[in-house]
């Protein structure tokens, strides 16, 4: 199988590669996501006294997160490429190496033993979801590596350790941002269903405490597990309780689709609302018109940046689509350029603890926005959310992504 930039030798059982050949001849439509081992970013052709930096990557590229998980992967990637392309880091090439964190706390910490214990990394770029990135704080705060996640969201992070740090903005925000919009748009009774994972169920916990500060009512609330597919006999039981809205939180596009597609067949024809996964393309399909109308606060997807603008081209050039997940994958984007700064002021790629102090130090301009940092949880600040409504599916085009920008989430 061919990564992205590498083509590469699997030895099957022992999840080993080796990295050949590297460079821009291999095809940039190719899969990146191999199920039974890492990629390997190329490494250029450094001397032996000019070793490159290695550091590592852990993201979603099997299970429910993989619709999101490969194109933030492939953002890495294309960073990687472009940094190296320029000459690289201190005259040193960068080499990131991605394991398969999957979507939960076990295989996440597999995949972190694999890259710390076997590849010696101690910078490390993920998880992808918040599951796996609070499966591995408390081992990397204990280990002493750097975590920097571009899309855990989950308000259980802030507090993992000072070695934990994510350009993805806090579900706190996310669940305040959806609490006031239910608000201002005159819901006062709502019931939830929520897949139970870290993140879904971080989102409906802070946007749940938020709507019933400013007076709202829960009156039925539902969770599944990601291997469900048909939510009817849950959906049933909460409209029997005639809601003013429904609150959505999915971990999957399947089952966010699934949900609001089996709800409009059930006959509610009432809003829906929701966190950023029932907005992926994947969703938007199951989903059709059942879908038009669903509200949801989203980080911006106007990446309106010159640099977010020179990711979005760049990365139609190399794959041949539409980036699916603009923001998300500027962030994973930004990331890798971040970590080549403080790379370039440490010098050293086992200075876990320079790297921290860098990342605190940090103000940055990037993909997601300019002047952003970390405050002293490592939470990114100076980023924020807007709401989006999906369209008509007659509307739905590759550049829209299906929705329309509403504006900042509205306040009461």
């Amino acid at each position: 199988m061919l990564s992205v930039f590498c083509k590469t030798i699997i030895f099957v059982g022992l999840s080993v590669v080796l990295t050949i050949a590297c460079g821009s001849e291999t095809t940039p439509a190719d899969d990146p996501s191999p199920a039974t081992a890492a990629q390997s970013a190329p490494a250029g052709t450094s001397s032996a006294s000019e070793e490159p930096f290695v550091i590592g990557a852990l993201a979603s590229l099997t299970g429910v997160g993989e619709s999101y998980g490969v194109p933030l992967s492939q953002s890495k990637l294309l960073a990687v490429d472009e940094i190296n392309a320029a000459g690289g880091i201190n005259g040193r090439m960068l080499e990131l190496i991605v394991e398969d964190s999957k979507c939960t706390a076990n295989d996440a910490i597999t995949a972190y033993r694999k890259l710390t214990d076997v590849n010696g990394v101690k910078i490390i770029l993920g998880a992808t979801c918040s599951g796996g990135t609070l499966g591995i704080a408390p081992i990397a705060e204990k280990d002493g590596v750097v975590i920097l996640s571009p899309s855990a969201t989950s308000p259980d992070i802030t507090f993992a350790g000072d070695y934990i740090f994510r350009t993805a903005i806090n579900a706190l925000q996310v669940g305040t941002d959806i609490g006031n919009t239910l608000w201002a748009e005159d819901a006062r009774k709502i019931v939830t269903i929520t897949e139970a994972t870290d993140y879904a169920e971080g989102i409906r916990r802070t946007a749940v405490a938020q709507f019933e500060k400013l007076g709202g009512t829960v009156t039925g609330a539902e969770s599944y597990s990601s291997e469900v597919i048909d939510f009817r006999s849950q959906l049933t039981k909460l409209l029997g309780e005639d809601p003013d809205a429904i609150l959505l939180g999915a971990q999957s596009e399947t089952s966010g689709g699934t949900v609001i597609k089996q709800v409009r067949e059930l006959g509610y024809d009432g809003p829906i609302y929701s966190e950023v996964v029932p907005t992926g393309s994947n969703a938007l399909e199951i989903a059709g018109e059942a879908a038009t109308g669903l509200k949801a606060v989203v980080p911006n997807p106007d990446l309106s940046t010159s640099v977010g603008r020179e990711l979005l081209t760049n990365f139609k050039a190399r794959y041949g689509v539409v980036a699916p997940w603009p923001w998300f994958q500027g962030s994973a984007y930004d990331g890798v350029y971040i970590a080549a700064e403080c790379l370039s002021r440490t010098n050293d790629d086992q200075d876990a603890e320079g790297f921290r102090d860098c990342l605190y130090d940090l103000t940055w301009s990037g993909a997601i926005g300019d002047d952003y940092s970390f405050d002293e949880n490592g939470d990114v600040v100076g980023v924020s959310h807007v709401l989006i409504e999906v369209l008509p599916v007659a509307q739905r085009t590759e550049e829209n992504l299906g929705y329309r920008i509403v504006g900042p989430p509205p306040t009461p």
